[in-house]
């Protein structure tokens, strides 16, 4: 916000759960006074039953940016899906439409089934990903069983990125543990308090696949599932800490390490000025 409010520019959603209308408390999405200040794209516009994934998000993405461009403003990335941003800056894996048998098969089976049938067709994407990993292990298994070619094939060959085309102005915020951990619990319970309850009721009330990205956001199981208010605090504040600690290793560690680090708590107007600063505002 602040970075736009001195460019001029626009935000970019690059956030995997924003996108969705269903969850704007639940995902912490602008709020309408936000909203209202400074141009945003790519919030909440999509529906919850209509999955997006990182090469629709790219697709979206770059139109966006073009336009901004096209319009002589400054487009902001926001957001912490990594494969959103690598999708979008490196390329995607050109792999062909999978068989929608094979993946209604895939789907359809156990995490442990899959993952022992990819252990077979290609051991190397399973030694490299989490055993409880549902989605990553089924993308992996789908297209070596729908292609005849693992996953690392495809990726060998990205398309589409627009690092070349691009200035990048990139700044990854890494504030202390204690501080973030700190406003993880404090969200949780203010999102109740902004009514996070009735927002999951209602998209529970839709029957969606409980696959579906927007059911498996951080805070829609751990309310759906009942109980007081202290009981879902429990649940919500435990499961956004184990989120908010695999975020901040793969922000430690995957991006580039010529990336700017900015790693004091963003509380004041003159931390906020130095993070802008490597960014060179």
């Amino acid at each position: 916000m602040a970075l736009a409010r001195r460019t001029g520019g626009v935000i970019v959603n690059a956030d995997s759960a924003q996108l969705y209308r269903d969850l704007p408390i639940v995902s912490a999405a602008p709020s309408p006074a936000e909203l209202a200040e400074v141009e945003h794209r790519l919030y909440g516009f999509r529906d919850g039953a209509d999955p997006c994934s990182a090469a629709d998000w790219a697709a979206l993405a770059r139109a966006a940016i073009d336009d901004i461009h096209r319009a002589g403003r400054l487009p902001i990335l926001v957001g912490g899906t990594g494969l959103y941003l690598r999708t979008l800056l490196d390329g995607i894996a050109p792999v062909p439409a999978i068989d929608p048998a094979i993946r209604a098969d895939v789907r359809a089976a156990t995490v442990a089934a899959n993952r022992r049938e990819l252990e077979r067709l290609d051991p190397d994407a399973a030694a490299r990903l989490d055993a409880a990993d549902t989605t990553r292990i089924a993308r992996a298994l789908e297209v070596v069983r729908s292609t005849g070619r693992p996953l690392a094939h495809w990726h060998k060959r990205l398309e589409g990125g627009i690092i070349d085309q691009v200035a990048l102005r990139p700044v990854i915020l890494l504030p202390p543990r204690d501080w973030l951990i700190a406003r993880c619990d404090q969200r949780f319970a203010l999102m109740l308090d902004q009514g996070a309850i009735d927002e999951v009721a209602a998209l529970v009330e839709r029957t969606l696949n409980p696959q579906l990205p927007v059911m498996r956001a951080i805070g829609v199981r751990e309310i759906a599932d009942g109980g007081d208010r202290a009981e879902m605090i429990a649940r919500g504040t435990l499961a956004t800490r184990r989120y908010a600690k695999r975020q901040y290793t793969w922000f430690s560690i995957q991006p580039p390490p010529d990336w700017p680090r900015f790693t004091a708590s963003l509380d004041s107007p003159r931390a906020i000025d130095q993070a802008l600063a490597l960014l060179g505002a």
